[in-house]
């Protein structure tokens, strides 16, 4: 990777081009020093040898969809600010990881901040079988550098706050094939399953209600209905606490073709489900349903039911029901999510109770001194607990629930929701002042006694 920061700064600045001149100017780097149809790997001076046919026809494949894929749909085309020129000045440059095609790397920017990059894995499995195959490194590592185009161009064209943000793109036309496209994106952090489980329910249905967002766009994308074939959540990033998807060179704008329903069957390792075939031979909604069901089992199924307001589940198991046999489409999803984001963030879901509050002082713009206290479970906070509240008399019927709890604080931290944060405390002891706060003592705790005492 470092090795080709020499070469970037001879690559092409793009600025604002349409897309199909953007693919003109790629394949024309892809292509170059190749001889039209060689490897490229001759003596020097010497005509490269001829590709064996069958990765000759696989680079005109992958030509023609690439070709297909640009031509494709209407709208803006995002123009990465960054070029060859700010690459061969970047530093830094360390592996984050590899896949079946690409490498990944970190590379901290002159002008300050971070960028991951995107080239081809010159040793990865795709390049390996290729060369098992058809005994021709370099035009193997063309066909990969497709993929990696691919998704340039995608990116390109597909904007959304759950797709991660191009930054920019060299395409150069000298050295090795997996080195004429370089990719720089917007840098994430791999998305932790086993974490996740441990956040709060709320945080857990952000990343849910994203994913049905994203979905719900790739829908109606303006490139048509786009399916992800590898839907796994590996392919998906964390940048600022938000899920965006970071791989799209598996990604597909064409729905299956048929003749008849039957040769619609959505199959997955544990469902299978009809489909009907439509009067222009193409499978309905298949790439709207393939994209739901891998979400409800890679995401829904964990991250949705754990630890949610009891009120709420009935509707978190409606949707889990319905998505899991796909009785819902994106639409019916999306307004399924969106009415338990407002009973939620409105206290609608409240079950009606007896009024607690009462039973506590409030004392506003002081605060009890905070340290490590008892834990709850899934607190915003490892050293204590710290939850999410609608308002504070749903504060005070936590804090009764809770044996230990003597008093809470209502912060001005608010969640994504503008749901504030209570900080629930055990024993609470010394007063502070702190304008942003409102403290809430158990009249029949101590500190309280003494309160009403004075």
């Amino acid at each position: 990777m470092a090795a080709a920061a020499g070469r970037w700064r001879r690559g092409a600045r793009l600025g604002a081009a349409a897309v199909p001149a953007l693919l003109a100017l790629a394949l024309l780097a892809l292509t170059a020093g190749g001889g039209g149809g060689g490897d490229g790997e001759g003596q020097p001076g010497s005509p490269p040898p001829p590709l064996p046919p069958g990765l000759r026809e696989e680079l005109r494949q992958r030509r023609r969809d690439l070709e297909r894929l640009a031509a494709a749909g209407s709208g803006e085309v995002a123009t990465g600010g960054l070029d060859c020129g700010d690459l061969s000045l970047a530093s830094g440059v360390s592996v984050l990881g590899w896949g079946f095609t690409k490498v990944v790397a970190r590379a901290a920017l002159a002008g300050g901040g971070a960028v991951a990059l995107k080239s081809v894995h010159g040793a990865g499995r795709e390049v390996r079988q290729c060369v098992q195959r058809y005994g021709a490194p370099a035009g193997c590592r063309r066909l990969a550098a497709y993929k990696l185009l691919k998704e340039v161009t995608l990116l390109r064209r597909l904007q959304h706050p759950g797709i991660v943000q191009l930054h920019g793109q060299c395409y150069d036309n000298s050295g090795d094939p997996e080195s004429r496209v370089t990719a720089m994106l917007e840098l994430g952090s791999p998305l932790e399953m086993i974490q996740l489980l441990q956040t709060p329910w709320e945080e857990r249905f952000k990343i849910c209600l994203s994913l049905v967002k994203l979905l719900f766009y790739l829908a109606h994308s303006p490139l048509g209905s786009i399916v992800l074939l590898d839907f796994q959540p590996r392919q998906f990033v964390m940048v600022d606490g938000n899920l965006k998807v970071t791989d799209m060179d598996d990604a597909s704008i064409e729905e299956l073709s048929c003749k008849e329903d039957n040769d619609c069957t959505l199959n997955f390792p544990t469902k299978s489900f009809p489909l009907k075939c439509s009067a222009v031979g193409k499978c309905e909604g298949i790439n709207e349903k393939k994209n739901l069901f891998n979400a409800y089992r890679y995401f829904f199924t964990y991250l949705l039911p754990h630890s949610a307001p009891l009120a709420l589940q009935p509707f978190l198991s409606d949707i889990l029901n319905a998505t899991g046999d796909l009785r819902y489409g994106i639409n019916e999803t999306l307004r399924a999510f969106e009415k338990v984001l407002h009973l939620y963030k409105s206290g609608l879901y409240l079950q009606k109770r007896p009024l607690l509050l009462k039973d506590y002082i409030s004392l506003k713009g002081f605060r009890t001194v905070e340290g490590e206290d008892y834990k709850c479970w899934p607190s915003y906070s490892h050293l204590g607990c710290l939850l999410s509240i609608h308002s504070a008399e749903e504060a005070a019927a936590i804090c009764n629930s809770q044996s230990q709890c003597q008093s809470f604080i209502v912060t001005q931290r608010r969640t994504w929701t503008g749901r504030p944060l209570a900080s629930f405390q055990s024993s609470p002891t010394d007063l502070i002042p702190d304008a942003n706060a409102v403290v809430y003592i158990k009249r029949s705790a101590s500190l309280g006694e003494r309160l009403l005492r004075q």
